[in-house]
């Protein structure tokens, strides 16, 4: 319970001290789309199964780019999939909501990296198909990321990032180990 009170202080921290340090601040919103892979594990009675739930991802998100190198970013993602399992066939739903840190480094007139932090809640459900028995859990995600993002015109803006998330998800011999995303996205700022 202590981690999630101080990712929760860390998180709020940075998200209102953020705009009352800046002299540019530019806001945005946009939307993503790309691929998921999930590590998920079974272990039941010392039978074990290891299989990648990998589908794709849909995200919404909006942030702010603070004095041209610091982006806040607040997310929606959401994910679905089936695996096959010792139990028969299971659906993995997953919603998650993660606020993320980017540093951006101009490397061309239009052409930033970045590289940042994220942490965040998943809010994970496995359903067994057969007997519709579904086990759900909450829990703490982080990780970190890097991508690539492309200055359109002034107002839009298009990344493309690579995430990886630790996850916390162990529910009756289900365990989801952690999560790879690999997301395009398009942005409009105002």
């Amino acid at each position: 319970m202590k981690k999630y009170a101080v990712a929760s202080t860390l998180i709020l921290a940075t998200l209102s001290a953020a705009p009352a340090l800046a002299n540019n601040v530019d806001w945005f919103v946009g939307g993503g789309i790309g691929y998921q892979n999930d590590s998920v594990k079974q272990d039941i009675g010392g039978f074990k199964s290891s299989n990648n739930a990998e589908d794709v991802t849909y995200q919404l998100r909006a942030g702010a780019i603070i004095n041209d190198h610091h982006r806040v970013t607040g997310t929606y993602s959401y994910f679905s999939d089936d695996i096959n399992g010792l139990l028969g066939q299971r659906e993995l739903t997953q919603n998650m909501f993660l606020a993320s840190y980017d540093y951006l480094i101009p490397v061309h007139q239009n052409i930033n990296l970045f590289a940042g932090v994220t942490a965040g809640f998943a809010d994970n459900a496995v359903k067994n198909k057969a007997t519709g028995f579904k086990a759900d859990s909450t829990d703490f995600v982080w990780g970190g990321q890097v991508g690539a993002q492309y200055n359109i015109d002034n107002n839009w803006s298009t990344d493309l990032t690579y995430r990886v998330l630790d996850q916390d998800y162990d529910k009756l011999a289900n365990k989801v180990d952690y999560t790879q995303q690999v997301v395009w996205s398009l942005d409009y700022k105002f």
